[in-house]
């Protein structure tokens, strides 16, 4: 996404997401059941969650320092349960398939600078700020993204994406499709006119299905009871192209037809190829990898600044090094929409939002058993969950600030 982008008469933008069922997703969501499971025991435990899913077997790997006791291997039979892998003819069956644990501590190089940042060993720090000092769990990069193209500051694309595939597994769940089985992807092209959606080109549906199921009553059933219910008719013309599970079959799915891995869906967890990201997953850490918590700060910030008027679509960049409790870096892109320069944004950011990781924590109250839910159907945007990272709470001020109350 470039600035011409709000200057082309036309221009195409594609983003994925994929069900819950998916063998990445699997095991997302494992690994988030696990720190959940932890973090309501211990919430200063010290989790870093893998998980890898193939043909009848799961291995939940990783770093965890805690005083809690939890059984890992049922909490991933139950949530491949839960996800609807409940019988070897979906492919996998949460009940009877292996599951190997094999887990160690958090390293103890990289405690020592979580648990002192390093302003504070070399007294740069006042001792009533203690409490905030911990750095940063790793190096990296970290985006936050916003617009103003829907209600929730998400990019249509990825928006509808999300929908569609929620709605996928919803019609599985209730029976309006019960042939369905838990896997399947979505993926949604926008054409744009100036920044502005103007239309969907194209909507792409897979869904694992049972043996028996034609083809074409699959292609009918999805495009009556999952796009139709989702993608608002005005954005849909005599061109749109519908691609319902293109390939003509789809029976083994799950982890049966691909081998699943924590963290490889990062795009889809974010914003659908529209924004920048740093490179780092989130499901299975606990909030002190910035990779996730400081992903959600930044989040909150360009979702408050783009509510108080301040750009129309805006992202924002900050960098930290391990150890080390503030930024090394903070910068802000506002593609041509700003209303303030961007010096005043980033100015803005410093006066309303404290981005050490102890403050992000303290500030989103991130040290709780809230991750599982996040796992499948993206981090942001969710307006079926109360997630703190999603809040409006600092737009009043911000727009006193900037002079636009």
């Amino acid at each position: 996404m470039t600035l011409s982008f709000m200057k082309d008469p036309q221009y195409f933008m594609t983003s994925e997401s994929v069900t819950e069922g998916h063998p990445d997703k699997m095991c997302d969501q494992i690994s988030d059941a696990v720190l959940d499971a932890i973090l309501a025991e211990d919430p200063d435990a010290r989790v870093a969650c893998d998980c890898v899913a193939t043909t009848g077997l799961v291995l939940v790997t990783g770093e965890i320092t805690t005083s809690a006791y939890v059984e890992i291997a049922d909490i991933a039979r139950k949530t491949i349960v839960d996800i609807g892998y409940d019988r070897a003819k979906y492919g996998f069956d949460g009940e009877t398939c292996g599951v190997l644990v094999s887990i160690k501590e958090q390293s103890a190089d990289i405690a020592l600078g979580v648990d002192e940042a390093l302003e504070h060993k070399k007294g740069q720090m006042n001792e009533d700020d203690r409490i905030e000092a911990i750095g940063a769990g790793d190096q990296g990069m970290m985006m936050g993204f916003a617009c103003t193209e829907t209600p929730e500051y998400l990019p249509l694309s990825i928006s509808l994406a999300h929908k569609l595939v929620r709605r996928l597994a919803e019609v599985r769940k209730n029976g309006t499709l019960s042939y369905l089985r838990p896997d399947g992807k979505s993926q949604v092209t926008v054409e744009y006119a100036y920044g502005k959606p103007k239309r969907i080109d194209t909507v792409v549906i897979s869904s694992q299905h049972h043996p028996d199921v034609t083809h074409d009553q699959i292609e009918a059933d999805i495009i009556a009871h999952v796009v139709r219910p989702v993608v608002p008719a005005e954005f849909l013309d005599g061109n749109t192209r519908f691609l319902i599970n293109p390939t003509g079959r789809f029976v083994t799915g799950g982890p049966a037809g691909d081998a699943g891995l924590t963290g490889r869906k990062i795009i889809v967890d974010t914003y659908g190829g529209v924004a920048h990201h740093g490179g780092g997953c989130f499901s299975g850490k606990d909030p002190t990898k910035v990779d996730r918590s400081a992903t959600y700060m930044m989040r909150y910030i360009a979702k408050n600044l783009v509510a108080a008027g301040l750009a129309e679509r805006l992202e924002v960049l900050v960098s930290y090094a391990i150890g080390v409790a503030r930024p090394t870096s903070v910068a802000v892109e506002t593609f041509g929409t700003g209303v303030v320069p961007d010096e005043k944004i980033v100015e803005l950011i410093g006066q309303n939002f404290d981005m050490r990781p102890g403050a992000i924590i303290r500030d989103l109250d991130l040290r709780r058993p809230i991750y599982r839910q996040t796992a499948a159907y993206g981090h942001f945007g969710r307006t079926d969950l109360d997630l703190p990272w999603e809040r409006l709470d600092k737009v009043d001020a911000i727009k006193q600030q900037a002079g636009l109350a």
